[in-house]
């Protein structure tokens, strides 16, 4: 090992002994007395190099601590005072600076090259020269905080993370979908066996030939976390990237909701989670609740999954609705970009619970009988009824408000309806489908549609459907696609947006 590497190793060492003589805890916080010091460890805000050296700290740092402690005050001293982040950095990137941290050691590094590291020197290149850091100095310290994280990932370590600064007024883009079905594939044939129905009188009125329904020891939970999984390989994004999961959904497997079980199913340690129930309007509620997050909070990453399991609320013995369900997830990541990328072009978004009586499925409550006056407690536990729906007054809401709400948000996106790549509405019954294409004269070739395999997948269509031409190579990047969501409440919504 040449001089110099042995005096930047010293000296790294010696950053970290600065560092253990201030205090901390292992939940983060530091002594009030030294403030300053996590960040000063490295020598990056108000203690140069030359001082730690002028000091003669390398060699008692050395003796005192070994290599090991000293490299845990390093990384703790990097983390808590936001000077690299290193733990913010995905396990790809972590491992990377960790072989470099080792390269170095072994006097190799000069035959490597990562471009992880590169792209984090270029990064902070610019807060180097505005402090005059010196660069080899500055590149140790990274390659010694890399290295401690990623070996503290490796034996299960676990410490407090600081929020990085939020950078608010961003915009949106979808960069990864994901999609998942239950096994069990019911035919029109098949409710023909259990309802007076045939294969023909289904298709001609609905557009459906097949749904799939969960059986034995699937859950809604499952299907929405292989979802989001399929989302975020393609995204090429690591959970504990992903800052907030958004569930969208009317049939939780928990009365109390299920996005923080995905959460933790995904191994999102990093974000929180939770559910918007919005029925079939859910997922474009969700998508524009999450480039909200994104504008106004300063979010990167965003899970938004759509998954609903309605066959557990139809009643099976009433043709006009049983044809009607299937059980499905659709999932996608939103991502922080610059605003002049951003995906979101324009939406718009209504409700309006006169329409309530039209489409609900309504709690029952099973109130113990009065005797001689006195109510008896406590009351039987209550369940919800199975969906009642007046199929006609659905069919005009959704053909006269659905058109009026893309035209909004093309209005605001500031865009004619014919620069429309693809036209992709939830998918409940083919002629609405049919309809709302008319009105706005976007030809058939340009709607999107799987009605037909899967049948009314309520907040998991969009995303469903959206997954499957992806995949398919019909959808591009740079696509503008115009969405819209409707169902009970009654609630509607539409959103104008660019894939990737």
């Amino acid at each position: 090992m040449s001089d110099t590497e042995g005096e930047l190793r010293s000296f790294s060492l010696a950053c970290s002994l600065r560092f253990l003589f201030s205090p901390f805890d292992r939940s983060g916080g530091s002594s009030p007395s030294c403030p300053g010091s996590m960040a000063n460890a490295l020598g990056l805000v108000s203690s140069s190099a030359r001082s730690f050296r002028e000091r003669k700290l390398e060699p008692w740092a050395l003796r005192r601590f070994g290599s090991r402690r000293a490299l845990l005050g390093c990384f703790r001293a990097a983390v808590d005072g936001n000077v690299l982040g290193a733990v913010a950095l995905s396990s790809s990137q972590r491992q990377s600076l960790c072989e470099w941290a080792i390269l170095y050691f072994l006097n190799e590094w000069k035959d490597k090259d990562h471009q992880a590291f590169i792209e984090l020197k270029e990064k902070q290149i610019k807060e180097m020269e505005t402090r005059q850091l010196d660069h080899e100095y500055y590149e140790m310290g990274c390659l010694v905080c890399g290295c401690f994280a990623w070996l503290s990932n490796c034996r299960g370590t676990s410490y407090t993370r600081k929020k990085n600064c939020r950078v608010v007024g961003l915009g949106s883009k979808l960069v990864g979908s994901g999609s998942a079905v239950p096994k069990l594939t019911i035919s029109n044939d098949d409710l023909a066996q259990i309802v007076e129905t045939s294969d023909e009188w289904i298709s001609v009125r609905t557009g459906i030939r097949n749904r799939r329904v969960l059986t034995g020891n699937e859950t809604l939970g499952g299907l929405a976390a292989e979802a989001a999984k399929g989302a975020l390989l393609m995204a090429e994004v690591e959970a504990d990237a992903v800052d907030l999961v958004i569930l969208c959904t009317s049939t939780p497997d928990d009365l109390f909701g299920g996005g923080s079980q995905i959460q933790r199913d995904l191994g999102c340690k990093n974000a929180w989670a939770f559910d918007i129930t919005a029925a079939c309007s859910g997922f474009i509620i969700g998508l524009i609740t999450a480039t909200r997050f994104i504008k106004g909070g300063g979010f990167q990453n965003i899970l938004v999954i759509g998954a609903d399991a309605l066959s557990r609320n139809v009643d099976w013995t009433d043709r006009g609705t049983c044809i009607l369900f299937g059980d499905a997830a659709g999932a996608v990541l939103v991502q922080a970009c610059n605003s002049e990328e951003d995906g979101l072009l324009g939406f718009d978004v209504h409700s309006d619970g006169n329409g309530h009586r039209q489409l609900h499925a309504l709690a029952t409550y099973d109130h113990a009988a009065e005797s001689n006056g006195t109510r008896l407690f406590p009351p039987k536990r209550s369940s919800y009824s199975c969906i009642q729906m007046n199929g006609q007054e659905v069919f005009r809401f959704a053909v006269r408000c659905v058109p009026q709400s893309i035209e909004a948000a093309l209005e605001e996106a500031g865009i004619p309806s014919s620069s429309i790549d693809w036209l992709l509405l939830h998918q409940a019954n083919q002629r609405i489908i049919d309809a709302v294409a008319g009105r706005l004269e976007i030809p058939h070739e340009k709607v999107i549609s799987n009605l037909a395999n899967y049948g009314n997948t309520s907040a998991a269509s969009i995303p469903l459907a959206l997954d499957e031409v992806v995949r398919a190579g019909k959808v591009q990047a740079g696509n503008t696609i115009a969405t819209a969501g409707f169902g009970a409440g009654l609630t509607w919504g539409s959103a104008i947006i660019r894939w990737r």
